[in-house]
C-alpha cells in the first residue's frame, strides 16, 4: 500500500486549492480514506473522511461547508477540494488508508493502517 499526496501550496485567504493523494497497492473501495493535518504547534487533526463500510464522508466542524472528499476509483486517487480558505487551515496535510473503519470511525486517526507523505498548505492573511 502507497499514498503519495500533492496539490499544496501557498495561497492568499479565501482562495482554493484540491490536494490529491495517489494510491496503490489496493484496492479503494475496499478502505476507509481520510484527510488528516498538522499545523505548527498543534497535534494532529481530523478533517475528513470516507467509511469503508457505505462510503459515507465525515467532516470536522472546522472545515464543514468548505472542504470536500472524494474518490475517483479509476484514477485510484483521493482529493481533498478546499474553498474559501483560512489562515488556520495552514498546515501539513496527510492522506491514510484503512480496512475496516465503519461509520465515523474513519475520524480516529490512530486506526489508521497506511500514511502518505504530507504536503503543506500554507494560507496567508
Amino acid at each position: 500500500v502507497q499514498l503519495q499526496a500533492s496539490g499544496g501550496g501557498l495561497v492568499q485567504s479565501g482562495w482554493s486549492l484540491r490536494l490529491s493523494c495517489a494510491a496503490s497497492g489496493f484496492n479503494l473501495a475496499q478502505y476507509a480514506l481520510g484527510w488528516f493535518r498538522h499545523a505548527p504547534g498543534k497535534g494532529r487533526e481530523w478533517v475528513s473522511c470516507i467509511s469503508s463500510s457505505d462510503r459515507t464522508s465525515y467532516y470536522a466542524d472546522s472545515v464543514k461547508g468548505r472542504f470536500t472528499i472524494s474518490v475517483d476509483d479509476a484514477r485510484h486517487t483521493v482529493y481533498l477540494q478546499m474553498n474559501d480558505l483560512k489562515p488556520e487551515d495552514t498546515a501539513v496535510y496527510y492522506c491514510a488508508a484503512s480496512r475496516g473503519l465503519y461509520g465515523s470511525s474513519c475520524s480516529i486517526f490512530p486506526s489508521y493502517d497506511h500514511w502518505g507523505n504530507g504536503t503543506l498548505v500554507t494560507v496567508s492573511s
